[in-house]
């Protein structure tokens, strides 16, 4: 599946002030993400291949590394990631840019990894697709 990179190389650009808005959807609730960043950086493969029959990975991919503040997001992340189940779970997230008008822009991830803190969870996401509107 291709990703619209024009989009994605946007709203790269318009994260760099910080001022962009996230809203990750996860079991029918809405979790406001911050300390966002996106990178399209290497992948840990030397070739395009499908990883363990589940996913397909490219030699680079566009990441999300992001924190949520509300730690009862804990128990609808296990129902994402690969390893408790057979697939990996998408996450949704939903923002806007304005490249001339306002776009929406539902961005569809999987979870890569989470990392539990007092306080906060950051997490991990691999960019597969994005749709916009």
């Amino acid at each position: 599946m291709t990703i619209d990179t024009n989009l994605l190389e946007i709203l790269i650009k318009k994260n760099e002030n910080k001022s962009q808005k996230y809203t990750l959807y996860l079991g029918g609730i809405a979790y406001n993400l911050i300390d966002v960043t996106i990178t399209n950086s290497p992948t840990s493969v030397t070739s395009p291949t499908t990883r363990g029959g589940v996913y397909f990975s490219d030699k680079f991919a566009y990441k999300i590394k992001a924190n949520v503040n509300d730690t009862d997001i804990i128990s609808e992340l296990s129902k994402t990631m690969l390893g408790p189940n057979t697939e990996f779970g998408e996450i949704r997230i939903l923002t806007q840019i304005e490249d001339g008008k306002k776009i929406d822009l539902s961005l569809f991830t999987n979870l890569i990894n989470s990392v539990q803190e007092s306080d906060k969870i950051e997490l991990n996401m691999i960019i597969i697709r994005i749709e916009s509107s």
